[in-house]
């Protein structure tokens, strides 16, 4: 078997513990640095806060059945814990480092300014940031070929997905190198373009804000808001991709209830995008034309909803939400 990567993590705030879980459940060697000079009291405070909160992450996953308790101790010491006096240590050898400093061009442009002169030549480096576009990032590393964004969602040691974002300048085989580590610790990579807000939090951005103007206006309570996105669009969107749910339904329906709730609200951001009427025009609505925002050329349609309806069933398990038999 191949050896596993060694991974150094720059910054050892949430983001940065989170990913030294993960990977350290992998098998991983993962080097959690410290980047912010601090003195030796509080270096050593830190760096105690940062073990003791890894073992309670690794522990609270063991009482989830993740893992045995008596592999406790040998996941954690997987992971070294660096103060910022020992990043070139820390970043020598490693194989690919993540970035995970405060949300400022400042703090980044220092970091990957450091990184960039102790990191190996062939190292990968990844930014974490959830806001900040990968192209505007990228010149700060060198060389800026080695550089692309992984963007984790927290709980980063258990939510799957990470979205990984190339620069303009990133080597294809760069993002191919983490895209095929990350599948092997079990995440789900999907590589977007540097765009604001990437995929999900642009996604979730609407939909808070939305549920937000739902309390403002008094169509219901927070909580009847809650359960409706609980048990009714979370629920359905666990087991089909929203562009899979408008090729469920048909992306007609989309476009006329847009339509309509334009219309109704005055409001714009309701009216569907050119791309919705288009694919009508080439009667491509989904499932019912073999084809929409997917290809269903060839699929077992009828195994294919089977399948889906199933996962909706075990989702309702799950919830302890089953229809009550009379």
């Amino acid at each position: 078997m191949a050896q596993k990567e060694i991974i150094a993590c720059v910054g050892a705030g949430r983001m940065g513990r989170g990913m030294a879980v993960a990977f350290a459940y992998a098998g991983h060697s993962v080097r959690l640095i410290d980047a912010k000079p601090r003195d030796a009291d509080a270096a050593s405070a830190l760096a105690d806060a940062a073990l003791s909160e890894i073992r309670d992450t690794l522990g609270m996953m063991a009482r989830l059945g993740l893992l045995a308790e008596a592999e406790i101790d040998t996941m954690l010491a997987r992971v070294e814990m660096l103060g910022e006096t020992r990043l070139a240590e820390g970043l020598a050898g490693a194989d690919v480092i993540f970035e995970g400093v405060p949300e400022t061009m400042e703090a980044k442009r220092d970091a990957f300014a450091r990184i960039s002169a102790h990191a190996a030549p062939d190292a990968v480096i990844a930014s974490t940031t959830s806001t900040i576009l990968s192209d505007d990032l990228q010149p700060m590393v060198t060389p800026p070929e080695r550089f692309l964004n992984a963007h984790w969602l927290n709980p980063a040691y258990l939510v799957p997905l990470v979205e990984v974002s190339p620069g303009k300048a990133t080597d294809p085989a760069v993002t191919a190198r983490l895209k095929d580590l990350l599948e092997r610790i079990g995440k789900v990579p999907v590589i977007c373009a540097a765009s604001p807000g990437y995929i999900v939090p642009r996604i979730q951005a609407l939909a808070m804000n939305e549920a937000a103007r739902l309390v403002e206006e008094g169509v219901a309570s927070a909580e009847d808001i809650d359960k409706a996105v609980k048990y009714g669009f979370g629920f359905r969107f666990a087991v089909l991709g929203l562009l899979e749910f408008i090729d469920w339904g048909g992306g007609d329906i989309l476009y006329y209830a847009s339509r309509y709730m334009a219309g109704a609200t005055g409001e714009d951001r309701f009216a569907a995008p050119a791309i919705i009427e288009k694919n009508m025009a080439q009667n491509r609505r989904g499932l019912r034309d073999g084809q929409g925002f997917l290809d269903y050329d060839g699929m077992d349609v009828p195994a294919y909803q089977a399948e889906r309806l199933a996962a909706f069933a075990a989702m309702l398990r799950h919830l302890d939400q089953m229809p009550v038999k009379g």
